[in-house]
């Protein structure tokens, strides 16, 4: 399992902030990409309380979680907001459209400097010895309805 991997399948990730005020934030994000080991992009689409807490806080975590393996990353580290219309908001900009086209909005793009990283794991993996991936994946469709529900569509 390695953050890569995490970063390519999930759908969501989700972007903690603290801002002045002490407050914290979570909120969803949907385009995002590793552009190295060490470095995070995430696209701001619509928000701004995000934006503004790390730009009087830096520092941040994200989680991936694959919903139907129950596992994942934490990565924490500091962020900046970077301008699009910048030489490196133009890097940036070209790693983001290669996942999500013109249709998404994005205002700037929060560069996460990833300082540390730490594998999330649901803790029936634990619990109960037996479980696997195919397991846990079989028990969430389950639990979700998702065979169900795609079938009604």
């Amino acid at each position: 399992m390695d953050l890569k991997s995490y970063v390519n399948k999930s759908v969501l990730c989700w972007l903690a902030t603290v801002g002045e005020d002490l407050v914290p934030n979570v909120s969803p994000k949907e385009v995002f990409t590793l552009i190295s080991e060490d470095i995070l992009l995430i696209a701001n689409i619509a928000s701004p309380i995000s934006e503004g807490n790390i730009l009087v806080n830096s520092n941040v975590c994200v989680s991936l979680v694959d919903v139907f393996e129950q596992r994942g990353f934490k990565v924490k580290g500091t962020a900046d907001v970077i301008d699009i219309e910048s030489d490196l908001g133009q890097r940036y900009l070209k790693a983001i459209r290669d996942i999500a086209d013109e249709s998404y909005p994005v205002k700037n793009i929060f560069e996460i400097r990833i300082e540390s990283k730490a594998k999330i794991v649901a803790p029936s993996y634990f619990l109960f010895p037996d479980t696997t991936t195919d397991s846990q994946i079989k028990n969430a469709l389950k639990t979700y309805q998702v065979s169900d529900y795609l079938h009604k569509r």
